[in-house]
């Protein structure tokens, strides 16, 4: 749904295969290093190819011992203790230079990917479906966001068990207390009071139920994974911290400004510092502006210029995005939504200023024209809150959206600077670079395509 205002963009819908490891080789001609991989941090056997011109398939000496021939006419070598980086560098130049010898790889050891252990994963497409999904189990072999902090500047945060122990200190920056729903002004409780509104409320001739928008957001970037439980999150190892801006009738320039600066460990006059600032900020939030304002254009500009990549929802207007803040601001990565068959979904904005398309989903409703069917299967699944108006038990349930699209890049991001410490325009190129043209149909411009997990860690 698209909520008042500067709003949530969020259209809300219902309700082990071996890892492949890039093989590392050494030729006479030119020996390359051992890459450093979760793989192997040390080395113990390697392989070495022979040549049409090798009189005898047989390594002697050089400190190795041979193990076996191989079907593929290649041997098994073991030096006599394991090798390090440089150590192995060192042996597969040397034996590279042997007459005949025409490579030497290091024998790695694959492992299967992660398959979480979490009950749902299974209805996550948007995690693994090789049409519409990121490609992220094959990331997960080395990258899990570790030491990574994601600003997720929303509705705030519910309870649930599935985000127990990923979630650090936030705050919220709601100044109206009315629309804040808690009674008071900006303090350092991040809980989500819910956003449902009354007919007539806030403009809307309908009522409306509390979206819990932000706890869906945070789960899908970050849930708890392998625990058996609900949900895998994609940068595991992240934290969320909740910046709260949206509350009855959506929220205010000034505070998003202000939740920006702040979240990226700016100074924030009469808030306490950011003790875990933040490297990665979610906005799955906007309005619609023909131009970015020079309050929210300084305010991620500032947060940019302290290391922070700032992550977009590109709206739900099936429009040009140049006509939707903040998305049409520069320096942020502005992401449009795919369906689950690769399509630029039905509703996702478009255009020249879309950075990359992330999985959005696209559920059809029975109200819909006729022949449709209700389809909350290729929705995107996450953490929920049941309560109608405020908060009840926790639960799971799809919703669509760019507001979806977006926290699938922003978990990405967090994999990417566990792994490596880059600028945020670095950042943004290695998605672009890695991602993938939509296998469907994208009109009016998708940016590079979908981001895709594995690519992206793996060009790393």
């Amino acid at each position: 749904m698209q909520k008042r205002y500067i709003a949530t963009l969020a259209a809300l819908g219902l309700a082990a295969a071996a890892a492949v490891v890039p093989a590392l080789t050494a030729s006479a001609q030119e020996a390359a290093p051992p890459a450093d991989t979760a793989v192997e941090a040390s080395y113990d056997q390697f392989i070495v190819t022979f040549d049409s011109s090798a009189k005898s398939h047989r390594i002697t000496g050089q400190g190795v011992s041979q193990v076996r021939e191989l079907s593929t006419g290649g041997v098994v070598v073991k030096p006599s203790q394991r090798l390090d980086k440089a150590g192995a560098q060192r042996l597969m130049t040397t034996l590279a230079q042997q007459p005949g010898v025409a490579g030497v790889e290091p024998d790695l050891i694959l492992t299967k990917q992660l398959t979480p252990t979490d009950p749902l994963y299974p209805q996550q497409w948007d995690l693994f479906e090789p049409t519409g999904g990121m490609n992220a189990p094959t990331a997960w072999d080395t990258a899990d966001g570790a030491g990574v902090t994601v600003a997720v500047i929303d509705t705030g945060i519910t309870p649930h068990s599935d985000l127990a122990g990923q979630v650090v200190s936030g705050y919220d920056f709601i100044s109206d207390p009315t629309n804040a729903r808690d009674g008071n002004g900006r303090d350092a409780n991040a809980n989500d009071e819910g956003d449902y509104i009354e007919a007539g409320q806030c403009g809307s001739p309908t009522p409306a139920t509390s979206s819990w928008h932000g706890t869906h957001v945070a789960g899908t970037i970050a849930a708890a994974t392998n625990n058996t439980n609900g949900i895998a999150g994609i940068a595991r190892a992240a934290k969320i911290q909740p910046v709260r801006v949206l509350g009855t009738c959506g929220g205010t320039t000034s505070d998003i400004a202000d939740a920006i600066t702040w979240a990226s460990g700016g100074k924030v006059r009469g808030v306490p510092a950011n003790p875990t600032p933040a490297k990665v900020i979610n906005l799955s939030l906007g309005g619609s502006s023909p131009t970015c304002g020079g309050t929210t254009q300084k305010a991620i500009r500032g947060a940019v210029s302290r290391g922070t990549s700032v992550v977009v929802a590109a709206g739900n207007s099936n429009a040009d995005v140049a006509g939707f803040t903040p998305a049409n601001c520069n320096d942020v990565i502005a992401v449009a939504a795919n369906d689950r068959a690769g399509n630029r979904a039905f509703y996702s904005n478009f255009g020249a200023k879309i950075d990359v398309t992330a999985p959005g989903g696209e559920v059809r409703l029975e109200t819909d024209p006729p022949g449709s069917r209700t389809t909350p299967q290729d929705g995107i699944l996450s953490t929920l809150n049941a309560g109608a108006t405020t908060q009840a038990g926790e639960k799971y349930d799809t919703y669509m959206g760019t507001s979806m699209a977006a926290p699938h890049v922003a978990g990405l991001v967090a994999l990417v600077l566990g792994e490596q410490a880059l600028s945020p325009a670095q950042v943004e190129a290695a998605l672009k670079a890695a991602a993938r043209p939509l296998p469907g149909s994208c009109t009016g411009g998708c940016g590079a395509g979908i981001v895709d997990a594995a690519a992206t860690i793996g060009a790393l």
